[in-house]
């Protein structure tokens, strides 16, 4: 059974990594087109700068 949990948090902490560095290559994308991202915040949609959000 614990083999199973340390199996889980790996597989876990591979999808987080591969969430992490997929954000990285959308925003250096989106930068370089001088885009914006549409986000939402506690139900309330905000638009904002990659410019914003690399600095």
């Amino acid at each position: 059974m614990n083999n199973k949990i340390l199996e889980n948090s790996d597989i876990r902490e591979r999808v987080k990594k591969g969430l992490d560095m997929t954000f990285e290559k959308l925003l250096k994308a989106k930068s370089q087109t001088n885009g914006i991202f549409v986000l939402s915040q506690n139900g309330v949609i905000k638009k904002v700068k990659t410019s914003d959000l690399i600095r």
